[in-house]
C-alpha cells in the first residue's frame, strides 16, 4: 500500500474509460465517480494482500454498486491481483470480467454484486461474524446514492446500528445522479446523513474526491463495539472527464474511439 493514492485513481480512470469503450459497456460515469474512493481504500486504508486474495485477516471491500465493476477490476489489476491485460477482455464473450462485478474467476472480489440493495446486507453478515469471532478484519461497503432507494439498504442499516457493528463501514458514493435523472427528482434522499445517524451510525461527510479527507474518514476503526460508520462521500458523476461530468447521458452510453481519446487526454497519464 502507498500513501500517495492520486496516481492510482488516475490509473483507475484511464482503465475505466478504455474498458467501457472497447467492451461497449455501460456505467463509465459511475466508475469514474468511485475511483478516488477505491484508490484510497486499496492504496492507503484497507489491509489486503494480492498474493493471498482471501486471507482471513484481510479487510473485505464490497462494491455494492456493482454496475461500476470496471473500476473495481481496474483497482485490483493495478494492485497486482491479476494481469492488467485481462482488462482488455472486459464485457467480452467468455470473459470473467462481466459488466457487473463477479467473484467467479476474479481474485480479490469477495462477492458478486450488481443487484442493487444487496451489498450492505452481505457486509452486515461479514461484520457480525467478525465481531462475534473477534476477528481483526474490517468490512467496507461502497453504495451508490440511487441504491439507497432500496428498502433492503435501510433494513441492513437498522440491523447494523442495533448490533453496534464497529467493523462495518459504508461509503455512499453520493454523486446525486441515477439512471435517467437526479436523485432529488427520482426520490429525494435528504437529509441523507441524518437518516444514517438516526439508524445508529456514526456519520462523516467528505469531499469524495479529496484523498486526504477520505483517508482521515476511513481511518482505523477496529473496535467491534463501536457504532458502524457511514461516510457520505460527495462526488461528481463522471469525475475527471469534463464532458462526462454531471451528465445523465454517461450512465448507459459507452465512449466512441474519439471520445475515448478525448477522455484519456483529460485524465492524463499518471506515469508522466
Amino acid at each position: 500500500m502507498t500513501e500517495t493514492t492520486e496516481p492510482l485513481a488516475a490509473a483507475i480512470r484511464r482503465h475505466v474509460v478504455r474498458m467501457t469503450s472497447v467492451g461497449r459497456s455501460s456505467h463509465v460515469a459511475s466508475g469514474l465517480s468511485a475511483a478516488d474512493i477505491l484508490a484510497v481504500l486499496y492504496g492507503a486504508v484497507a489491509y489486503h494482500d494480492a498474493a493471498r486474495p482471501y486471507d482471513p485477516d484481510s479487510d473485505r471491500v464490497i462494491l455494492s454498486k456493482g454496475h461500476a465493476g470496471a473500476a473495481m477490476y481496474a483497482v485490483l489489476a493495478e494492485q497486482g491481483y491479476f494481469d492488467p491485460q485481462l482488462l482488455d477482455r472486459h464485457y467480452g464473450d467468455g470473459s470473467p470480467l462481466s459488466g457487473h462485478v463477479s467473484h467467479v474467476g476474479v481474485p480479490g472480489v469477495w462477492v458478486s454484486t450488481g443487484s442493487l440493495g444487496h451489498g450492505l446486507s452481505i457486509g452486515v453478515g461479514m461484520a457480525i461474524a467478525s465481531k462475534r469471532r473477534s476477528l481483526p478484519h474490517r468490512v467496507f461497503v461502497i453504495l451508490s446514492d440511487g441504491e439507497c432507494d432500496e428498502g433492503s439498504v435501510w433494513e441492513a442499516a437498522l440491523f447494523a446500528g442495533h448490533h453496534r457493528l464497529g467493523p462495518l463501514t459504508a461509503v455512499v458514493d453520493y454523486n446525486k445522479m441515477q439512471s435517467l435523472g437526479t436523485t432529488t427528482a427520482t426520490l429525494d434522499l435528504e437529509p441523507l446523513g441524518a437518516k444514517w445517524k438516526a439508524f445508529g451510525w456514526d456519520i462523516i461527510e467528505v469531499d469524495g474526491h479529496d484523498h486526504d479527507q477520505l483517508r482521515t474518514a476511513l481511518g482505523d476503526r477496529r473496535c467491534p463495539d463501536d457504532r458502524p460508520l457511514c461516510v457520505v462521500a460527495h462526488t461528481t458523476k463522471g469525475k475527471g472527464v469534463p464532458f462526462m461530468e454531471n451528465s445523465v447521458l454517461w450512465h448507459y452510453r459507452s465512449p466512441s474511439p474519439e471520445e475515448l481519446a478525448a477522455a484519456l487526454d483529460a485524465i492524463g497519464d499518471p506515469s508522466e
